[in-house]
């Protein structure tokens, strides 16, 4: 057995690996699967926005409990996420600003004021301690049995409200207008996909951190569109690049030292789409520059075998 080999499976015995290995593809495939519908409503900043709407959330439950505590955390990201996600529609509502621009304004405003607490914290007393800059980039390593079995919890609620509730996610995300006058309560699913965002991103910035979660929501829709016309088949694909990607950062983070789990997992994403951006059947570079070739060679025949039946016929 090569001596890399060897490391790797001596590495996996080790149970933290484990739990961080199962958590960043569970990470991965339930944020693939909703990703989709926020890819296809053109909402790929909203991801962003509500991440980085995160940060000044876990800053103020450590300020107020002074206790470094997950769950915690948890609520208080929770919490500045559906602010923030209240925050885009009352702007986009009741004033002439998109809702790009209001995107950008809750992203900016929030992180901000995230940096601001973040600073007072790390020069306060025992501030250097709360690990709360950890939450910037992620630490995927810190994961224990405890945060594991949150985002299992997660991810099955994530997954099993796309599953429940893929007939209507579907019309909102292709013809809103259309589910509005079938009877659908539209204005209920916006607010519902957008908490499921912001429950995905709060449970994923320990691993990814608030930066990148953004790439872990969107990147797999990305690549899963490359192969696929069906929203469904599109679905499971972009589930199963999201647990490959958390699959090969949690791989190569162990190969290697001092690698970070999750920027991996977000690079391996990123390889995944590139693999599809050539090579998918007919949407990829490659088939796309096969076929202007075909095309052109056929225009040629026809062209060759035109001039020829016109020789023919004037002899």
């Amino acid at each position: 057995m090569p001596e890399w080999m060897e490391a790797l499976f001596n590495a996996f015995k080790d149970p933290n690996t484990q739990w961080v290995l199962l958590g960043c593809m569970l990470l991965g495939l339930s944020s693939g699967v909703l990703g989709t519908f926020t890819y296809l409503r053109k909402e790929s900043l909203m991801g962003d926005a509500l991440a980085h709407a995160a940060l000044p959330g876990v800053c103020i439950a450590f300020m107020l409990t002074g206790v470094k505590s997950i769950f915690l955390f948890l609520i208080g990201a929770a919490a500045a996420g559906l602010l923030a996600t209240f925050g885009i529609g009352y702007i986009t509502r009741n004033s002439r600003i998109k809702q790009d621009t209001a995107l950008g304004i809750i992203l900016s405003v929030f992180f901000g004021f995230g940096i601001v607490l973040l600073t007072q914290i790390q020069h306060s007393a025992g501030g250097n301690q709360s690990g709360l800059d950890k939450f910037l980039f992620g630490q995927a390593a810190s994961m224990i049995m405890d945060d594991v079995i949150v985002m299992s919890v997660i991810s099955v609620l994530v997954m099993g409200s796309c599953a429940l509730l893929f007939k209507e996610f579907k019309l909102l995300s292709f013809d809103p207008g259309f589910a509005r006058g079938m009877g659908f309560p539209v204005p209920f699913l916006e607010q519902l996909l957008m908490l499921l965002i912001v429950v995905i991103v709060v449970a994923g910035i320990q691993a990814v951190g608030v930066v990148l979660m953004v790439a872990m929501l969107i990147t797999p829709a990305v690549s899963a569109r490359y192969w696929t016309e069906k929203l469904g088949v599109m679905v499971i694909l972009s589930g199963v690049f999201g647990a490959l990607s958390g699959l090969l950062g949690t791989l190569i983070s162990t190969t290697a030292n001092n690698l970070p789990t999750g920027p991996l997992s977000v690079l391996s994403a990123t390889a995944l789409f590139i693999v599809s951006l050539l090579i998918a059947p007919r949407r990829g570079l490659l088939a796309k520059v096969w076929v202007r070739y075909s095309v052109k060679k056929q225009v040629k025949a026809e062209s060759a075998q035109t001039r020829l039946e016109r020789r023919l016929g004037e002899s």
